[in-house]
C-alpha cells in the first residue's frame, strides 16, 4: 500500500497544479519577476537547500566560503532554479517553432549524423538549465526520445510531471516502481536507432559508479555508459544552460567505448570521461547547475 501523502506533499502538488494552470494565462514579465523575487527571498533565508547549493558551488568554483562572490553566485543559482519552474509551467503553451528558434545549440550534428547512420544515441546530462526545454527542442527538431523520471511524492505530482513531459513528446519511464525492465526497454530503443536522454551526474539508485568530480569522489549512474557498452549506441554528453532570455545546449563529442577491459572497467572509464565533460560545462555556467542536494561521498552522512 502506498504511503499516505503528508500535508506538505499535498500543498506542493496543489502548487504545481496551479502553476501549470495559471502561469500561461499571465504576462511572462509578471511571472518571471515573481519567481525571481521568490528566489531572492529563499536565498536570503539561507535554509538547508541554499547552504548546500552554496557549498557545492564553492567546491566547483574555488570561491571562498562566506565570500560576497560566492553569495552572489548562489543567489544567481537560486534565480536560475526558480526560472526553471516558471518556464516548465509555461512550456506546454509555447509553440514548438518558438522553442526551436530560441534554442542555441552547438554540436547538434553529433545527434543528427549518428541517427541518420542508423545508430542509437544515449544523451547524458547533468541537472543544469531547463532540461525539459532541451527535451522539447529535441522533439521539435524531429527526434522524440525516451527518458526516466524520479518518483516524486505524492503520486499525483509524479503523474502530473509525467503527463507534462509526455505532452512535450517524450516517452517517460519511472525510475522506480515500474515493471522493473527499464534498462531493457531503453536498450531496445537505442538498438532500433532511437534516442535516450538520461540524467548522469547524481546517482539515485545507490548502485552507481565511483568517479573523481571536481577533485573529490562521488557516484554517478552506471546506466548511460552501460547502455552504450551493451548496445553500441553513441554516448553523447550534453550541457544545458540559460542563454539570456533563451536557452543554450552544447552537445559534446562521443565518448567511445574503450577497446580493452572488462565490461565493468569500460563502464567505469566512460563514466569518468562523462564526469570530466560535465566539469567543463558546469565551470562555464555554474549558476545554472541545480544541485541543491549532497553529491560528494565525503558530504554524505556516515
Amino acid at each position: 500500500m502506498s504511503e499516505k501523502p503528508s500535508v506538505t506533499d499535498r500543498v506542493v502538488a496543489a502548487g504545481f497544479a496551479a502553476g501549470w494552470r495559471l502561469v500561461p494565462l499571465l504576462p511572462r514579465g509578471l511571472t518571471a519577476g515573481a519567481f525571481r523575487l521568490a528566489a531572492d527571498r529563499v536565498w536570503a533565508r539561507r535554509g538547508k537547500s541554499v547552504l548546500r547549493l552554496e557549498s557545492n558551488l564553492a567546491r566547483v568554483t574555488g570561491l571562498a566560503p562566506g565570500s560576497p562572490e560566492l553569495g552572489e553566485l548562489t543567489r544567481a543559482g537560486m534565480r536560475s532554479y526558480f526560472r526553471y519552474f516558471e518556464e516548465i509551467f509555461r512550456l506546454p503553451s509555447l509553440p514548438v517553432e518558438e522553442v526551436v528558434r530560441r534554442t542555441h545549440v552547438t554540436g547538434a550534428e553529433h545527434i543528427f549524423d549518428t541517427v541518420a547512420a542508423g545508430r542509437g544515441v544515449v544523451l547524458a546530462l547533468p541537472h543544469m538549465g531547463n532540461w525539459d526545454q532541451a527535451g522539447a527542442w529535441l522533439v521539435g527538431v524531429g527526434h522524440p526520445f525516451a527518458t526516466v523520471a524520479e518518483r516524486l511524492r505524492p503520486e499525483s505530482l509524479f503523474r502530473r510531471y509525467v503527463a507534462f513531459r509526455e505532452g512535450l513528446g517524450m516517452e517517460v519511464l519511472p525510475l522506480t516502481g515500474g515493471d522493473g525492465h527499464n534498462f531493457a526497454s531503453l536498450a531496445i530503443r537505442v538498438r532500433r536507432g532511437g534516442v535516450v536522454c538520461l540524467p548522469a551526474e547524481r546517482d539515485l539508485t545507490k548502485s552507481g559508479v565511483e568517479v573523481d568530480f571536481f577533485g573529490a569522489r562521488t557516484k554517478v549512474p552506471a546506466g548511460p555508459p552501460l547502455l552504450s557498452v551493451q548496445t553500441g549506441a553513441a554516448l553523447l554528453p550534453a550541457t544545458v544552460y540559460f542563454h539570456g532570455d533563451d536557452w543554450g545546449i552544447d552537445i559534446h563529442e562521443e565518448i567511445p567505448v574503450p577497446a580493452e577491459g572488462t565490461r565493468q572497467e569500460k563502464v567505469a572509464a566512460m563514466a569518468q570521461s562523462l564526469a570530466h565533460v560535465f566539469e567543463k560545462g558546469i565551470t562555464a555556467h555554474p549558476e545554472d547547475w541545480h544541485m541543491l542536494q549532497r553529491l560528494w561521498l565525503e558530504d554524505l552522512p556516515r
